[in-house]
């Protein structure tokens, strides 16, 4: 099976979507002087391919009141009976934690955690994330300030 090729019309509508999810498709086949249909059909198959995985709803974690972003690198040891994906299950579990990627070199794992404060992420670290038996260590930088976010360029 051919793997789907996105083509300078996809590109379109994908620019579109990325500047507002919440574009009516017939603004967006207005803009690309298509019919709506076309550009539902094209959406469509986009998200059938998986190149479009849904849309997301965007908090300011600042403004419900989480002042503090965080990462941590965990360090996992397997001696155990456990699996990596059972630990990575207990990490999934902690509500703080937004984002978690499996990665090489020193740690096994990188955590994004937002927090109300300081104290907040302590107790998250301690509690939550270390008093997992396997986790042998962690290590935590602070965000200071958020430089950007994007998305991928199509």
């Amino acid at each position: 099976m051919k793997k789907y090729q996105i083509d300078s019309l996809d590109r379109k509508i994908l620019k579109f979507l990325i500047k507002n999810a919440r574009m009516p498709y017939l603004e967006i086949a207005r803009l690309c002087e298509v019919s709506g249909a076309l550009i539902h059909l094209r959406i469509n198959r986009m998200e059938k391919e998986g190149i479009i995985q849904g849309t997301h709803l965007s908090l300011s974690p600042q403004g419900i009141g989480l002042l503090t972003c965080a990462f941590i690198g965990i360090q996992v040891n397997l001696t155990s009976t456990r699996t990596h994906d059972e630990v990575f299950k207990k990490i999934q579990e902690i509500e703080e934690i937004v984002e978690c990627h499996h990665i090489s070199g020193k740690y096994s794992l990188l955590a994004k955690i937002y927090t109300a404060d300081n104290e907040h992420l302590k107790n998250v670290i301690i509690e939550k994330i270390q008093s997992i038996p396997e986790i042998v260590s962690t290590e935590t930088l602070v965000s200071l300030q958020e430089g950007f976010i994007r998305t991928i360029a199509v």
